[in-house]
């Protein structure tokens, strides 16, 4: 055993280097499902910053030094306040805002968010089932970003309104009627955040036949 430690030491202090490397510096998900469709895909594998907001201790919630303040607009993923499940959503809402959701639409401390004109598509929602459902873009806080609507297929449509905690994010899915987000799961106290993906890294059509997306490789997240 000790010849196989020394003769292997240099690929063993690699798969190490890697392993601190992915649970303290940087990360990379694959997404397995459409909540935050149309801009993140299922298959698609995104990179995670996991030093954007706190450098904590590798495999704790043990946050060691703050490094940057969660922005309204971020894709964030984070463990569900609820269950612990690994989630990728869009922080929307920060400690102290209020949080409302009417007919679909998001308003902030009372003020509905702009939305441009919607258009109509054709939406996967499982392997030989398409939904209409309509995208427009909303503008967060001087964020653009696309978001979608599945019309009378959707839950959620009306929400609070709430006061978020101290440290606390509200976070909602894109696909807006199909994402089981902090309208269900809660707020999301700050040390359970991970880090804000930045990019997709490979992608690959899940709900097709695993035909990969070459046009979404190392692409930049709205």
């Amino acid at each position: 055993m000790r010849t196989w430690l020394k003769n292997n030491r240099g690929f063993l202090a690699l798969l190490l280097g890697m392993g601190l490397l992915r649970t303290a510096v940087a990360d990379w998900n694959p997404v397995p499902s459409g909540s935050m469709r149309p801009t993140i895909l299922e298959g698609d594998v995104v990179l995670v910053d996991r030093l954007a907001y706190d450098l904590k201790l590798p495999l704790t919630h043990v946050v060691l030094a703050r490094l940057g303040e969660p922005q309204r607009g971020d894709i964030v993923t984070f463990d569900s306040p609820r269950d612990g499940t690994r989630l990728i959503k869009r922080l929307v809402a920060l400690p102290g805002d209020q949080v409302e959701v009417r007919a679909g639409r998001l308003l902030i401390n009372g003020t509905e968010q702009a939305y441009s004109a919607p258009h109509e598509v054709a939406e996967p929602v499982a392997p030989g089932v398409i939904w209409p459902a309509l995208r427009a873009r909303e503008d967060l806080a001087g964020h653009q970003h696309a978001v979608q609507f599945l019309g009378g297929a959707g839950h959620g449509r009306d929400f609070g309104p709430v006061t978020l905690a101290a440290d606390h994010y509200f976070m909602m899915g894109d696909n807006r009627d199909n994402s089981e987000d902090s309208r269900f799961i809660g707020s999301v106290p700050r040390e359970l955040l991970i880090g804000r993906a930045t990019r997709t890294l490979v992608s690959a059509d899940i709900l097709g036949r695993w035909s990969p997306r070459f046009e979404r490789f190392v692409a930049p997240l709205e």
